[in-house]
């Protein structure tokens, strides 16, 4: 995928996924669309200022490829071109953010996620809730990304880099 937040989300934002596709929204292959939400951070919970972050470009589908007795997702697939515009939204100061990786997520009975991940996400951390610092961040690479029932992350980088969106726009 080109561009994620995860909705990561979002346990941040970017780390919400949604529910099953209904078989009228599926393609042939199984990729339906999951398009990325906007989201509003009050300042000190990302960044020190408040900030929005918004998809400018949101072609990323989802394919299930394994569900629970319920329909619930188990194992999904993200792939396509996500950029998520970052706005400090007492300056206007923004950055345009690559989020398109490709990421297969595992969904846990307890509602933990297990994320493999290729190419860039952006990613919130709020404070003391996981690996780094509070902040939005673009992660680039090949890792992974544990996240707890309760939100905290935990990111396991094989190689790559992470950069700090906040110190862009502050």
């Amino acid at each position: 995928m080109r561009a994620f937040t995860v909705s990561l989300a979002t346990a941040t934002a970017l780390l919400v996924l949604t529910a099953p596709a209904r078989a009228a929204e599926t393609t042939a292959e199984g990729w339906v669309p999951s398009p990325t939400p906007s989201y509003s951070f009050p300042a000190g919970t990302r960044c020190d200022f408040p900030v929005r972050t918004e998809p400018v470009v949101d072609e990323v589908v989802r394919n299930t490829i394994r569900s629970y007795e319920d329909d619930s997702p188990r194992l999904v697939a993200y792939r396509g071109d996500l950029v998520v515009r970052v706005t400090n939204t007492e300056t206007g100061a923004y950055v345009d953010a690559d989020a398109g990786g490709r990421a297969l997520v595992e969904i846990r009975p307890d509602r933990s996620q297990f994320w493999q991940v290729s190419g860039p996400i952006l990613a919130g951390f709020g404070e003391n809730a996981g690996t780094l610092p509070r902040g939005l961040y673009t992660i680039d690479g090949t890792y992974t990304l544990e996240v707890s029932a309760a939100g905290r992350k935990t990111l396991t980088m094989a190689q790559g880099t992470t950069e700090d969106l906040c110190e862009r726009i502050g």
